[in-house]
């Protein structure tokens, strides 16, 4: 899976330099808090060593288009 797709950084559940971690965590929060919708571990498009979760109804479109977006790619899809 290799999707490009913009987040507020500031939305983001946690952050992680370590990639298993981030997954270990993502799995941990889908199980605990969501019941509908994913749980996206993305790769920040700046640095390769940063791995950010993020909830999929999060995801910035032109529809919902708000200032400060950043591009990701989606390494894991929970």
């Amino acid at each position: 899976m290799d999707n490009l797709i913009f987040f507020n950084p500031g939305d983001s559940i946690a952050n992680f330099h370590d990639y298993d971690e981030a997954v270990r965590s993502a799995q941990i929060y889908r199980q605990n808090h969501v019941q509908d919708g994913h749980v996206l571990v993305v790769k920040g498009m700046e640095s390769q060593r940063q791995f950010d979760i993020f909830l999929a109804d999060n995801e910035i479109s032109h529809d919902n288009e708000l200032g400060n977006s950043k591009p990701y790619k989606v390494s894991k899809k929970f």
